[in-house]
């Protein structure tokens, strides 16, 4: 008998959600076979057998929580699924070698791999079927060995198939119900993700001095800008001038001269992080994330918006791996693509600041002393936490955004 166990999957992850079972009881697995499917607080993650044989008990049931290193079925391992003799063993191992060595001897990359990745060889095995470069896989072993089940995770957190997630969202148990009062109610459970973000969001709530400054900004030279060099900039750049690029640029400028926002709080210290990876809120089909563009700094108009075009499309399609979420310095968020007018944003611990974006409408303003004209108007707020951001500097660093943002050839410039 051989154990299944819930492997470690990040430093981060310590517990998930059965979603669903892809085997049941009596069936046959094979090493490498995926058996279940694992939720956790960031992503969906498919968990796989390390032995081959019949499913001769599943101990946990979907919709259960399981810790890592728990043994969650038991395979019994027979002569169909493993050779007991030694004479099969080194047959088998000479087999695999051969297959390895052919295998490397036309294909560079696989050469490559076996000189610099310690890995067992049914990793190899995996990932040379799946085209998976080792050097790009993570090992949760100390002695950094990569096993079958880090190619599998790997595979999960970068290649997840589109349907695994409609399964996600459509799967989760509901039940219609009449309550004391005898009306209609429906009962859906909470997914471990929406769980993680209700939790998130208390606590930055109860343990952070929270405000919220306002401004307005004149979007008319945005929108002038883009109006002349869309067509030129979908060209050069296979990619559209949307306005996040802008406020991103301008939100970095400003982080650079208020250092304070782009901070975080850990325990009597204030660490004041001189990189600028800046989180960009995503509307996901279970929940907001928030995927990071990393050094926004380091990166021109086109390559912020391939990276956040690219952070959006895995965002909706549930393919963001760990890696896309973990850090990130200050965020962005735009409540304007769905109609908002005003909002407060909430801070995305550890971080101390997030700006808000918003609808463009066109609203009088004030020329001069006797001139009014109708104007593109956004309203942005920025929240922050005022146990190390003082109000003059939070208000400050608005300003240098609306300043950028009614000046974007300045940023175009810099760029």
């Amino acid at each position: 008998m051989a154990n299944i166990i819930i492997p470690e999957l990040a430093e981060t992850i310590t517990e998930g959600t059965i979603m669903k079972w892809m085997k049941k009881q009596g069936d046959k697995v094979e090493i490498n076979d995926v058996v279940l499917e694992l939720e956790t607080d960031k992503v969906n993650v498919e968990i796989i057998s390390e032995h081959s044989g019949i499913l001769k008990q599943i101990l946990f049931k979907e919709g259960d929580t399981v810790n890592v290193g728990d043994a969650v079925a038991v395979v019994e391992e027979g002569a169909e699924g493993v050779d007991s003799s030694a004479d099969s063993k080194q047959t088998q191992m000479q087999g695999e070698q051969k297959e390895i060595q052919s295998a490397e001897h036309f294909n560079v990359s696989a050469e490559q791999d076996k000189i610099k990745t310690n890995a067992s060889p049914a990793a190899r095995k995996m990932a040379r079927e799946k085209g998976i470069n080792l050097n790009e896989v993570t090992s949760v072993s100390p002695m950094g060995t990569v096993n079958a089940q880090d190619v599998s995770t790997h595979i999960t957190l970068t290649k997840l198939d589109e349907a695994s997630i409609t399964d996600s969202i459509h799967t989760s148990p509901s039940l219609h119900v009449k309550e004391e009062d005898g009306k209609p109610v429906e009962r859906i459970r909470m997914s471990r993700r929406r769980q993680t973000i209700a939790n998130r969001l208390v606590e930055v709530q109860q343990t952070t001095a929270m405000l919220t400054t306002f401004n307005e900004v004149d979007m008319t030279n945005v929108l002038s800008l883009r109006k002349r060099r869309k067509e030129q900039f979908f060209e050069e750049n296979d990619v559209k001038l949307g306005f996040m690029s802008f406020f991103t640029k301008a939100v970095v400028a400003a982080l650079k001269k208020y250092p304070y926002l782009n901070a975080e709080i850990q325990d009597e210290e204030i660490l004041i992080k001189k990189y600028y990876d800046i989180g960009i809120a995503v509307s996901a089909p279970d929940g907001l994330v928030v995927p990071i563009v990393r050094d926004a700094d380091r990166k021109n108009f086109s390559e912020i918006e391939k990276n956040i075009l690219n952070l959006a499309n895995k965002a909706r399609s549930n393919k963001l791996g760990l890696s896309d979420l973990q850090g990130g310095t200050f965020t962005i968020t735009n409540g304007g693509i769905f109609g908002s007018l005003m909002s407060t944003p909430i801070l995305n611990g550890p971080q101390v600041g997030i700006l808000g974006m918003h609808s463009i409408q066109l609203r009088p303003v004030s020329i001069d002393e006797t001139k009014m004209e109708n104007r593109p108007m956004m309203y942005i707020a920025l929240s922050y936490d005022h146990r190390i951001v003082d109000g003059k500097e939070a208000v400050s660093f608005l300003v240098k955004v609306k300043q950028l943002i009614e000046d974007p050839e300045f940023l175009l410039l810099e760029a």
